[in-house]
């Protein structure tokens, strides 16, 4: 298993920011808690390759939106912030040395953040970064790997994993104010704590699900149903940063 990051560039305290208010991000302390989170990462079975920092690009520790990689092919996006379209060169430079690339194309946007895979469905979230031309775009390029693509609305949310991930085969966590539970019927479903909208970001890594300090309430449903880790990455969540934005995993 390879889990492909990037470090965290000293501009981060001028990241994007669409739903949250800008408050003080103290750098130091978010690198200790990224270097934390590499560490999980690592003890979970991965191994960790690293794409250059890039201080110029306030986001780019944010990897996830840069790529989808699947066992066939990686299809390397769009961002829907102009800002951060730069910062898929040096992920795609990473990424083709384990897979074939393809490449969204104007004007199409689209952040790996909206795209969530169960099984060979992937669900991509129509909202403020991903548009329907992305949406269509990456149909065109994976439907031939046999996989379908569903298009979500997401509103209230940066991504839609944001507001759904996977936790466990068959199982997901849910902020069903932000996205339509009905959509997702076919899985067990397991809702966050109303105190806890921002908690149904988790990683899944093999058996374990990676989970977020900030959310007790919501992990403490999560336990009933996968075995939990947790992970404190409160500096990065100013930056609407979350479990899944901070790492590409996939088999090698």
């Amino acid at each position: 298993m390879l889990a492909i990051t990037r470090p965290i560039p000293d501009s981060l305290a001028v990241c994007q920011l669409t739903h949250l208010e800008r408050v003080p991000i103290d750098v130091a302390r978010a690198r200790a808690q990224h270097a934390a989170y590499e560490q999980v990462l690592s003890s979970l079975g991965c191994e960790v390759v690293r794409v250059a920092v890039a201080h110029e690009l306030p986001d780019s520790v944010f990897i996830e939106d840069t790529a989808i990689v699947l066992e066939d092919l990686a299809v390397i996006t769009r961002p829907g912030a102009a800002s951060r379209q730069a910062e898929t060169a040096a992920v795609a430079s990473t990424l083709g040395a384990f897979r074939q690339l393809q490449f969204l194309s104007e004007p199409a946007t689209l952040d790996g953040g909206d795209v969530l895979r169960l099984g060979r469905t992937l669900y991509v979230g129509v909202g403020s970064r991903t548009n329907a031309a992305g949406v269509q775009q990456l149909r065109d390029i994976v439907s031939c790997c046999g996989y379908e693509v569903r298009s979500v609305p997401v509103d209230g949310c940066l991504h839609l994993k944001s507001a759904i991930t996977a936790v466990a085969p068959g199982v997901v966590v849910i902020n069903p104010a932000w996205v339509d539970s009905g959509m997702f019927a076919d899985h067990e479903i397991v809702e966050v704590d109303a105190s806890e909208p921002a908690a149904a970001n988790v990683l899944r890594i093999g058996d374990v699900t990676v989970c977020a300090a900030a959310y007790p309430r919501t992990n403490a449903r999560l336990s009933k149903v996968a075995a939990v880790h947790i992970v404190d990455l409160s500096e990065l969540a100013k930056a609407e940063g979350a479990l899944t934005c901070c790492s590409l995993i996939f088999e090698r």
